[in-house]
């Protein structure tokens, strides 16, 4: 199928299906399709498998092995076998598919996104929700244009406990909050060094590559290990990093920086890695009327102390420190992993109010869905791009090796033409990302 047969039939579906879809209520069957099943996507099929009134109608992905898993593993667990499919575009064809859930690799989350807004369906899209800068701003343009609900998969928001550790933030438990802290030490391992070899049966390679650059396949470009090359991930920041990102800049009461400044390299291994695993960032936050904010972010992939009290959300995993601490005036709020939070009161350091408490990220989407109320959701997409694109300028001031100056009025870095160019890459025809606002 050509891309301007797929966006006519996409406008068709669309509209087809946008009365239908109002019409949803808590009684009636959300139909969904997952696409990208190794990794992330097994726990999205955990997730809409366990729910009521949902069915897991279709699954996608290009490798055949891991296509044919998942489709037992769901006929295993509802007793229904759901419709298999290599091509997202074919997928999308079915005008009965009411939402799907994307957990592929992050240079496919942007263009498949928004395929799948122009074929009528709802979007729950894995963190960071777009590669670069310029599809950060695509695909909050496109929920906008086709008024569709999507997602970003930050799954701290829907967090019971973290949303009341911000709420008391912002009613003044620890004073004036100047600054927010991201960790992300997590120990990982050299990749290795890898050679060219054929591509494995069953893989379409040039649906996996889609709009990167076509290179050579080794294992170092295919599952997981695409995370350190930059055609294809952004590295921890963007793959662990991203939920503390978000965290820390949600819990800061800011959207975008103005200064970004990021110091780092890849230390220890000799291997493929492109991204740094050892890295510093400091974003500067100023609006006028307001005082200026600071947040700090650090990525570390070996050894580390705990700060903070902070042992990840695996607290039997003594190797990782992944969390957020912000600093007020009149104490600290620390969060561990995904759905703790702990407070330390005034000069006296004594304890504040604390809580852990789980919440379901995946049941906020679907509601949402039902409701058609984008008003609903713990990660609408706007917040999940503007996250994002924190890890994006950090990722640019590191590669350039210099500090950016960003106006978000403009999109652009400030008197420096090399950083604005790092904004938008070449796609690879036909897998092209259109220019919606």
């Amino acid at each position: 199928m050509d891309r301007r047969t797929f966006i006519m039939n996409s406008a068709v579906a669309a509209a087809s299906t946008s009365i239908a879809r109002a019409a949803k209520n808590a009684n009636d069957t959300i139909r969904i399709a997952s696409v990208g099943l190794h990794g992330r996507g097994k726990s999205h099929i955990d997730a809409f498998t366990k729910m009521q009134n949902v069915e897991l109608v279709a699954l996608c992905d290009v490798d055949q092995t891991v296509l044919d898993g998942a489709i037992k593993s769901v006929e295993s667990k509802t007793g229904k076998k759901p419709v298999g499919y290599k091509d997202l575009r074919k997928l999308l064809e079915d005008k009965s598919i009411d939402a799907i859930s994307i957990a592929t690799p992050n240079h496919q989350h942007t263009l498949q996104a928004i395929w799948a807004m122009q074929a009528g369906k709802d979007v729950y899209v894995e963190k960071p929700c777009s590669h670069d800068m310029f599809e950060a701003k695509q695909i909050v343009a496109a929920a906008r244009k086709y008024d569709k609900i999507v997602q970003q998969g930050s799954q701290s928001r829907s967090d019971l406990a973290l949303i009341e550790g911000v709420q008391k933030m912002r009613e003044g438990l620890i004073g004036d909050v100047y600054m927010s802290r991201g960790l992300c030490f997590k120990w990982r391992n050299t990749i290795g060094k890898a050679q060219a070899e054929a591509v494995p049966a069953g893989v379409d390679y040039d649906l996996w590559v889609g709009p990167a650059p076509m290179r050579p396949f080794t294992k170092n470009r295919f599952h997981y290990n695409w995370h350190w090359q930059w055609a294809y991930g952004n590295g921890d920041l963007g793959n662990q990093g991203i939920h503390e990102v978000d965290k820390a800049r949600w819990g800061l009461g800011v959207k975008y920086p103005t200064k970004i400044s990021a110091i780092g390299g890849h230390f220890m291994f000799d291997d493929d890695q492109e991204t740094p695993n050892t890295l510093n960032v400091a974003f500067e936050f100023e609006e006028p009327g307001k005082p200026k904010k600071m947040m700090t972010f650090e990525v570390r992939h070996w050894m580390t102390n705990h700060e903070a009290d902070i042992e990840n959300f695996d607290r039997s995993t003594k190797s990782n420190t992944v969390g957020n601490i912000f600093y007020g005036s009149n104490g600290y709020l620390a969060i561990d992993g995904y759905d703790r939070y702990y407070s330390v009161i005034g000069k006296e350091q004594y304890p504040g109010p604390a809580r852990e408490d789980k919440g379901d990220h995946f049941a906020n989407f679907i509601n949402a869905v039902r409701s058609h109320n984008r008003g609903e959701l713990a990660a609408e997409i706007e917040e999940g791009a503007a996250s994002t694109t924190l890890v994006h300028l950090a990722n640019i001031s590191y590669r350039l090796g210099r500090t950016i100056n960003f106006d978000s009025a403009s999109w652009s870095v400030k008197d420096d033409k090399e950083a604005n160019a790092m904004f938008r890459r070449d796609y690879r025809a036909p897998y092209v990302v259109p220019e919606i606002a």
